[in-house]
């Protein structure tokens, strides 16, 4: 027997056979971090509810992909096609698992870079996305760096929408670049502020 943890952060102890049944289980011996902070199963079922009308057959970036769930959670939605970008080996092994046992290879990208290096790298010309998605770390500024650099190289499609999740009491910018501040909401102490193109 094996501890595990859920994406929604319950432990329990599960036969490693069975774990196999459900690709969205990482074990803990694999090497996830202390500092990993997956969104929340509560704050992802709120989040794909604001995107139903947009989901289907959108092209989705998941930056600071952590576990994937967001990601594999659009996949599953009807995204045409994910990309995942993470900086962490590990967790991107286990998203190419996971993404495999569901069959959705065909519809993924999944790179280990750190993602202000992804937004500034040349494989970016002519690429945009419907959906942009951003979960990096509470504790530092990347939000904003990454916002930023989302809005410098108009990496949104015209009618897209990005999503940053952060700590509610953070305060983000109004406008940054190209991108503006529609929407927020609230969820405990997760926000989930929506920009779209100015």
């Amino acid at each position: 027997m094996t501890i595990y943890i859920s994406e929604s952060g319950i432990m329990s102890r599960v036969n490693p056979a069975r774990s196999l049944q459900n690709p969205l289980i990482c074990v803990l011996r694999c090497g996830m971090s202390k500092s990993l902070r997956p969104t929340t199963s509560k704050v992802r079922e709120a989040l794909f509810n604001i995107l139903r009308n947009k989901i289907v057959g959108a092209s989705f970036l998941d930056l600071y992909s952590g576990t994937g769930a967001v990601g594999i959670e659009a996949l599953r939605q009807g995204s045409s096609e994910v990309v995942f970008i993470e900086a962490s080996r590990i967790y991107t092994r286990d998203i190419r698992h996971k993404v495999s046992a569901l069959g959705f290879e065909g519809k993924s990208k999944i790179i280990t870079k750190k993602v202000l290096l992804f937004l500034r790298s040349e494989e970016l010309k002519n690429t945009g996305f419907d959906i942009i998605f951003l979960d990096p770390p509470y504790h530092t500024n990347e939000v904003i760096e990454a916002l930023t650099a989302i809005g410098k190289i108009h990496l949104l499609k015209h009618d897209g929408v990005v999503i940053a999740e952060h700590f509610a009491k953070r305060q983000l910018p109004h406008e940054a670049g190209t991108l503006r501040f529609v929407k927020d909401y609230k969820y405990g102490e997760t926000m989930l502020s929506f920009y779209k193109n100015i």
